[in-house]
């Protein structure tokens, strides 16, 4: 009688437990990701840096991004947690009018947010079976393409910059293997360094730059 009661229990269990292993086998918010982005990109001033009484100066640089996107996410029931990284180009730009520089007189005549990459850490919450909630953060580094003039002479420097970066989106699983999400993410720039045509780079030197992201991706997982 014991014997047939162990074995009932333990077959219980076994009924119980084997369900729960096919699910976190099988949640579509765990392995390896791969993913394709698109979306909107604007980057200005910060607050301690804006000039706010001249409304003629575009300070702001507004135009589409894309890019690609890897990661690795654990699925452990309550919460996925993972690690992410990007490379995303843009085609924010923005134009100046030279013919007011004096004769000889340098001056920024283009300015255009290059590279963009970052790394870090996300934190999510699943919500039914298919859609998982979460909030991201880590390093990011920008590059913003520099073109000077003197109207006869043209000058391009890079100018890199190191900041931090924090996001929230969704995510949707349309198969085990097929996502889709939508994320907004601001980033702030407060360190960054002049890299001239010769390969010179400047010391290091403090700012303050926002950047607002909005993105939607399709990716992969494996």
């Amino acid at each position: 009688m014991k014997l047939g009661l162990s074995l009932l229990a333990a077959a219980s269990v076994a009924a119980i437990a084997t369900p729960a292993a096919a699910q976190d086998y099988d949640s579509p918010f765990t392995g390896l990701k791969v993913e394709g982005l698109v979306g909107y990109d604007s980057s200005r001033p910060g607050s301690s840096e804006d000039i706010d009484n001249a409304d003629d100066i575009d300070q702001s640089l507004d135009d589409l991004n894309y890019g690609v996107g890897v990661g690795y996410d654990i699925d452990a029931g309550a919460v996925v947690v993972g690690i992410e990284g990007e490379y995303m180009e843009s085609e924010a730009s923005s134009e100046y009018d030279t013919s007011t520089f004096g004769a000889g007189a340098f001056g920024v005549s283009n300015i255009e947010a290059g590279r963009d990459l970052y790394i870090g850490a996300r934190v999510g919450a699943p919500i039914g079976d298919r859609a998982l909630v979460y909030a991201k953060g880590g390093y990011t580094n920008a590059r913003y393409n520099v073109l000077a003039t003197d109207n006869t002479t043209d000058i391009g420097t890079d100018i890199d910059l190191d900041g931090w970066r924090a996001g929230a989106g969704v995510e949707f699983a349309l198969s085990n293997n097929l996502y889709a999400k939508a994320e907004y993410r601001y980033s702030n720039y407060q360190e960054g360094e002049v890299e001239a045509p010769s390969g010179l780079e400047s010391d290091r030197f403090d700012l303050d730059v926002d950047r607002h992201q909005g993105v939607v991706g399709i990716g992969l997982r494996f």
